[in-house]
């Protein structure tokens, strides 16, 4: 997130470490556990989840984003995502899937077949900013709550590292 901030020309919003166990519910079920997120979000919502790319940078072998994950249909967003790909660590077709810039992470790791882990390495309260407000359609400050996650292969090699943000 550090990353595309600054490319931006942006100050990061003001974020705090917490426990998750101290994160309100939904939020909390949403985010403290070793699960990807698109499919922990597909079923709290009940529906598929499509991408909305908001700003890409290549640099080599690595490949970050930060996307909003909108629920098909109602175009509701559930997530703001910043990731860092490292697209060496993963087979072609799952590559080939992320440059194509369509699906959310999770649907690309289950669609190609990669085996990997999710371990959350911190959960979050972040004071909304005008990115987080425009990639979650919210209007106002807002006290929201995410987690930075890792997700590596079967090697242990990291496949992404994430920082994913939750509406209200």
């Amino acid at each position: 997130m550090d990353d595309l901030y600054a490319q931006a020309g942006m100050q990061l919003p003001r974020v705090e470490v917490v426990d998750g166990a101290t994160l309100p519910e939904p939020q909390r079920s949403l985010l403290v556990h070793s699960s990807d997120m698109t499919s922990t979000l597909v079923a709290f919502h009940g529906r598929n989840i499509h991408l909305e790319l908001l700003r890409r940078e290549a640099r080599g072998d690595v490949y970050l984003r930060e996307v909003a994950l909108l629920l098909d249909g109602t175009e509701q967003s559930v997530e703001f995502g910043a990731i860092k790909i490292h697209l060496l660590n993963l087979p072609p077709e799952a590559r080939r899937l992320i440059l194509e810039e369509h699906l959310p992470l999770g649907q690309i790791l289950k669609d190609a077949g990669v085996v990997y882990t999710s371990r959350p390495k911190a959960f979050l309260r972040i004071e909304s900013d005008e990115l987080i407000n425009r990639a979650l359609r919210l209007t106002g400050a807002h006290t929201l709550y995410g987690r930075r996650n890792t997700l590596s292969n079967a090697q242990e090699r990291p496949i992404a590292d994430i920082v994913e943000i939750l509406p209200p």
